[in-house]
């Protein structure tokens, strides 16, 4: 336990880096126990910790992706049939993009390629909601267990929410020119291990370019919550007296564009606050896979019926697991 603890405080939560940043504040003539020297501590230490962490975590996860172009991919589904493939194109969407906007075009190609539909909503879902990179940050800040179990039910409603729709037969609702698109198979060259280390580096620098804005304005608003907001006021909104805070939250979050390092921030202050772990959960869910601008793209390629049904599957589900997650917070924290 004293091993993993330190991993956990000092590796992935950089306990070190914020007393650091501290005594620097301190040395600059800043009383890092007030309000103004609170937020600066807290904004400088969470954005050198999110962005150390998320320049390592782009890095691997891209290398381990240039074994996984959407060439494979296709042929790897393919091979799986019924709720096995759902869940292969779950685990899929996990070493996908980062955001939802990112997997749009994915969901497309593969659709276009003849996939079952079911399949590539389950990838959908799955690939902006949980990934790699999300489940190391979030045992950065709420340990391994909330961690793990945010994964496990991330890619449950990716699988549940792809076979609804596959059931529900629904591909008439998908667009003319995608159905009529059709799929070329493309033999992707096989990559050298510079290669795939240079890929890994591009990806860093175009993911970081993206996301770091997003960062930003996560800690800046997380910053504000932690010294400014009274805790009365987060927990009579989003605490355990407000039954409703779970549905709150999922629904605050849809017109939210954001990616999981730009809502962990806010995560971590709300829950320090007073807020239900459920309820910061479905928040965090709603905004990375439900958000608007990735609507209004996937509005180009389904029918309205089809979007109405896939928005529908993903807040019945992401609220569900808010209020599971509620109830089992006193396990997790």
């Amino acid at each position: 336990m004293s091993i993993w603890n330190f991993i956990q405080e000092q590796i992935l939560g950089m306990k070190w880096l914020n007393e650091l940043i501290g005594r620097g504040l301190i040395m600059l003539g800043l009383d890092v126990e007030e309000r103004v020297g609170g937020s600066v501590r807290f904004f400088l230490y969470d954005v050198m910790k999110i962005t150390l962490l998320l320049c390592f975590l782009i890095f691997v996860i891209s290398y381990i992706q240039s074994y996984f172009p959407p060439e494979r991919s296709k042929r790897i589904l393919g091979r799986f049939h019924g709720i096995s493939a759902n869940i292969i194109s779950a685990l899929l969407g996990t070493v996908t993009p980062f955001c939802s906007c990112s997997s749009i075009p994915l969901f497309i190609g593969f659709t276009g390629a003849g996939l079952p539909l079911g399949v590539t909503f389950s990838f959908l879902i799955s690939s902006p909601m949980v990934d790699l990179g999300s489940l190391v940050l979030l045992m950065s800040i709420f340990g391994v267990k909330v961690a793990v179990v945010y994964v496990a039910v991330g890619l449950a409603i990716a699988v549940a929410g792809g076979t609804v729709i596959e059931k529900l037969h629904m591909e008439p609702y998908v667009e003319e020119f995608i159905r009529r698109a059709g799929g070329v198979d493309i033999e992707s060259p096989a990559l050298t291990k510079r290669e795939r280390v240079r890929f890994a580096k591009e990806q860093v620098a175009f993911t970081f370019k993206k996301v770091f804005p997003y960062i930003l304005i996560g800690v800046g608003i997380g910053a504000v919550i932690h010294n400014w907001i009274p805790e009365s006021w987060i927990e009579a909104v989003l605490g355990g007296s407000n039954p409703f805070g779970v549905i709150l939250a999922a629904l605050a979050g849809i017109p939210m564009y954001a990616d999981i390092f730009g809502t962990i921030p806010v995560a971590e202050v709300l829950l320090y606050k007073g807020a239900q772990l459920g309820t910061i959960l479905s928040f965090m869910m709603a905004v990375t896979t439900l958000s608007l601008p990735s609507l209004i793209m996937l509005r180009k390629a389904v029918k309205p019926k089809l979007l109405a049904l896939f928005i529908g599957v993903c807040t019945i589900g992401i609220i569900l697991v808010g209020y599971l997650f509620n109830m089992l917070q006193f396990l997790l924290i």
